[in-house]
């Protein structure tokens, strides 16, 4: 079965970068849209990035320009880098892999980014 394990988060200053990684186990790129969602406190969770299994992507509008997704086949792990956060990105960023056949999704265990000064 697919297995996710997303990492990278942590504490970071208003202005700073961080980059998450999601290791993704039983995933073929070329079958499954990678994603990244976030769900902040007594909020919904939302999308923040999307890369499909033909390699296009797609971004939340608040994180365009400062956020990028990508992939490294040779690792099967899944990016996000994330630069000049703001406090409004403080959230628990989950990993997302959906099969494209299927139109199941599977997801990581979550990781906390804190922006704060």
């Amino acid at each position: 079965q697919v297995q996710l394990v997303e990492s990278g988060g942590g504490l970071v200053q208003p202005g700073g970068s961080l980059r998450l990684s999601c290791a993704a186990s039983r995933v073929i790129f070329s079958r499954y849209a990678m994603g990244w969602y976030r769900q902040a406190p007594g909020k919904q969770r939302e999308l923040v990035a999307i890369i499909t299994n033909a390699g296009n992507t797609n971004y939340a509008d608040s994180v365009k320009g400062r956020f990028t997704i990508s992939r490294d086949s040779a690792k099967n792990t899944v990016y996000l880098q994330m630069n000049s956060l703001k406090p409004e990105d403080t959230a628990v960023y989950y990993c997302n892999a959906r099969d494209v056949i299927y139109n199941y999704d599977n997801w990581g265990q979550g990781t906390q980014v804190t922006v704060s000064s």
